[in-house]
């Protein structure tokens, strides 16, 4: 089975503030897929979810079928809550939350498995700083 790694990232100046989102994707045709914007004020949380939206978002638009694909993400209370470890109380998360089980749901329904991963920062970088350059308002 092929596979996709997914990096993503959120992060908020200010907690809540400006913040942005950015992901990678590889393993598809192209040899690396690059997404990064800012998109408003909000909470480093939110923004995290939303990176995830996006990429999961991006394989559907683009009906990706039977790949092994492995999400990995410097949050690891939004990792935990999508593998169920822990209960997601923010009423503000679980629009994101739900979305991602949705999303989960559609991909494997297309044949893929997927799996979600913690990583250190460091793990991350590419990521990071593609977050960063959206909220500091400059191309990689």
């Amino acid at each position: 089975m092929r596979s996709i790694s997914i990096h993503t990232d959120g992060a908020s100046r200010g907690n809540p503030g400006p913040a942005a989102i950015a992901y990678t994707i590889q393993g598809l045709k192209e040899l690396l897929v690059e997404r990064f914007e800012s998109i408003g004020k909000t909470t480093n949380n939110q923004a995290e979810y939303r990176a995830m939206v996006a990429a999961l978002e991006y394989l559907i638009t683009n009906n990706i079928t039977d790949f092994t694909i492995q999400c990995y993400s410097d949050s690891e209370l939004m990792v935990k809550q999508i593998q169920g470890v822990y209960k997601v109380k923010d009423a503000l998360l679980k629009p994101h939350y739900e979305k991602i089980l949705g999303y989960i749901n559609q991909l494997q329904k297309s044949g893929n498995t997927i799996e979600f991963n913690a990583v250190r920062r460091e793990a991350n970088r590419r990521a990071d700083y593609l977050a960063n350059c959206a909220l500091d308002n400059v191309l990689p």
